[in-house]
């Protein structure tokens, strides 16, 4: 990302030599202007070379970036714009162009927490207001769901560096059940997000157990660079194969659940699956059976209850017989009417 940040730093230098017109400009003082440029933004102290610079000005040329810059060369030394009003922080946007920006726009705002995409933060809020400013009162077309008020987004960053620099971390945790925190080393191995909340994975300093652990449940994070990082035993692909959500129990076999959905919900379960494995076993003017190879976990209870009385699982009894009690315990708080 640096050599990229270093990069637009120089493009952007050489155009507005370009554009002064008051001035002619041989490579030598473009050489000039680029390093002063990247040594007062980014404090880089040193020379850049004839090659780096023929080569921005052979990008700008290009259309690899969109710039088609009309950059000559006069009297074989001085280099200028042929077109005096050029610059390519002026460049048109088509409507397609534009649409395809807002939706980028949209996507890298949904990176915050991480210090590599906070550097992009600047950039991205130029792109927004380019966007509005050319499409003045038009609605976004594209909506994401986020939580900005969840905690723990801070560790995201720190957790981040963690893993990519195996560094591992003193964590203090609270779980929903601990009656207090408690410290301990974490070998971090894997962010995951699911269901608009953050965890991380990886082993205490014993063991080579999996941990899942929520991030709105960390009281505090500190790096041991002192202690040696252990990378666990661990492929997110065939860890995450039999679940749905992130509740994995340990080697606990999947079983196979089958399900009745409604006419009504129907056409959602099968075009949104529950999970990867999901089969169509029977499909009529009724409604749907499907099956899936999962494990039993709380994830899946509450994927099922969210479709209420759209669906009935059929097998196994253990989970049938799970699902039908807490029905009865949720009919059970509306009985006898409202309060107040």
């Amino acid at each position: 990302m640096p050599a990229n940040r270093h990069a637009l730093i120089r493009y952007k230098t050489i155009d507005a030599c370009l554009r002064n017109r008051h001035r002619r400009w041989t490579l030598n003082d473009l050489i000039e202007a680029c390093s002063d440029a990247l040594y007062e933004y980014e404090g880089v102290d040193r020379i850049l070379s004839r090659r780096t610079i023929q080569g921005d000005i052979q990008m700008m040329r290009s259309d690899k970036l969109g710039y088609n810059a009309p950059i000559v060369v006069k009297e074989r030394k001085y280099y200028t714009y042929n077109d005096p009003d050029y610059s390519i922080m002026q460049l048109p946007i088509s409507p397609q162009g534009l649409q395809q920006l807002q939706e980028a726009v949209q996507v890298l705002k949904q990176f915050q927490g991480f210090e590599q995409f906070q550097q992009l933060s600047g950039l991205v809020q130029k792109l927004e207001g380019q966007v509005y400013a050319q499409q003045r009162q038009s609605a976004p077309v594209v909506d994401f769901e986020r939580n900005d008020d969840l905690k723990g987004l801070e560790f995201l960053d720190p957790l981040y560096r963690a893993i990519t620099q195996k560094q591992v971390v003193e964590l203090t945790y609270q779980s929903f059940k601990a009656r207090q925190a408690g410290s301990f080393l974490f070998h971090a191995c894997l962010l995951k997000e699911y269901n608009n909340r953050w965890f991380v994975l990886g082993r205490r300093n014993t063991g080579n157990t999996i941990f899942t652990l929520a991030l709105d449940r960390i009281q505090q994070l500190l790096p041991r660079p002192e202690e040696r990082y252990t990378p666990p035993d661990f492929d997110a692909n065939s860890y995450f194969r039999d679940v749905i959500g992130v509740t994995v129990q340990g080697k606990t076999r999947p079983r196979r659940v089958r399900i009745r959905v409604n006419r009504k919900n129907a056409p959602y379960l099968l075009t949104k699956p529950l999970h990867h494995s999901q089969q169509v076993l029977e499909h009529n003017h009724d409604g749907a059976v499907v099956e899936l190879l999962v494990q039993h976990n709380l994830e899946l209870e509450s994927r099922l209850l969210a479709y209420g009385e759209g669906i009935e699982v059929l097998a196994p009894a253990r989970l049938r017989k799970r699902i039908a009690q807490r029905a009865k315990w949720m009919a059970g708080r509306y009985e006898g009417g409202q309060e107040g």
